[in-house]
């Protein structure tokens, strides 16, 4: 009992800032309660005696139950649309306290990257952008938390860091011409908006094997239903998912303000190395 009570005191001295890794990482206050009562039950219920540096041990295992929490978060919008690792034995180095000026200003980032690429980037990647740009955590220790190198963490980190990046420069006041003009090409396209799609497309615009404005306003007139605006490399265009999983990307290629080639890219291994940023609507961003 005296153990216990020891332990569940030194828990409480830390819940703070456990609280705030689980609210980074899973973007949610409700979940992120749920995510400190699990974290109990798994301390309370190990042996710590072997454990040296109870502050890193206590962020490691709360990082774990968040991270399962992701995958399974994920799954079921698969479903809809694993397993833990072991907990740690070997004692962690002292996360150290944080920069509260440093950390105000990358949750500011983290809670754009949470609003607007949510979906896209998966559960390890969130997990080693948290930790490491957030809390400091060395890539060798989240390495071993998600079961990765650290070469491996460090890249995750860095294909999160420039999404997050992407979505906060998406989310200037400040639209690219591009970008509308790729936004109204969906709109009109979903609503087959036959006239529009033509005063959005040069005479001679190509799309695939198609040719002339008249022919590929044709073509995508009541298609595009799927597509979402979005980020590509830094650029305006457009992403068709399935099941949270991009299959297609259509690149736009704008000249004086008219579409005039349209390409899709369904090769996956080349999806796979894109850095994508998914996009709200000008119209829902009003609401």
């Amino acid at each position: 009992m005296v153990e216990q009570d020891w332990l569940s005191e030194r828990f409480a001295e830390h819940q703070g800032r456990l609280h705030a890794v689980a609210r980074r990482m899973l973007g949610s206050p409700g979940e992120a309660e749920d995510a400190m009562q699990e974290t109990w039950l798994r301390v309370s219920r190990a042996d710590t005696g072997q454990v040296e540096n109870l502050a890193g041990w206590l962020t490691t295992v709360t990082a774990r139950v968040c991270l399962n929490m992701l995958e399974a978060r994920r799954a079921r919008r698969e479903e809809s649309a694993g397993p833990l690792p072991p907990e740690p034995a070997a004692p962690h180095p002292d996360l150290g306290p944080a920069d509260p000026e440093h950390e105000a200003l990358i949750a500011d980032s983290v809670g754009v990257a949470l609003m607007v690429v949510l979906d896209t980037l998966s559960p390890a990647e969130r997990l080693a952008f948290v930790l490491h740009d957030v809390f400091a955590v060395s890539f060798g220790e989240i390495g071993g938390i998600i079961d990765r190198s650290p070469a491996a963490a460090r890249q995750l980190a860095s294909r999160a860091r420039r999404r997050v990046q992407g979505a906060a420069e998406a989310s200037a006041p400040a639209r690219s011409a591009e970008r509308d003009i790729v936004e109204a090409f969906l709109a009109a396209s979903r609503s087959g908006d036959f006239a529009a799609l033509l005063e959005l497309l040069d005479p001679d615009a190509v799309a695939l094997e198609v040719r002339g404005a008249q022919e590929v306003a044709a073509f995508f007139a009541g298609r595009a239903q799927a597509a979402r605006l979005a980020l590509v490399d830094g650029v305006p265009a457009a992403v068709w998912l399935h099941r949270g999983q991009p299959k297609a990307v259509f690149a736009f290629t704008i000249r004086d303000g008219k579409i005039t080639n349209i390409t899709i890219d369904t090769a996956l291994h080349r999806l796979h190395d894109l850095d994508m940023v998914l996009l709200q609507a000008n119209d829902q961003e009003r609401r």
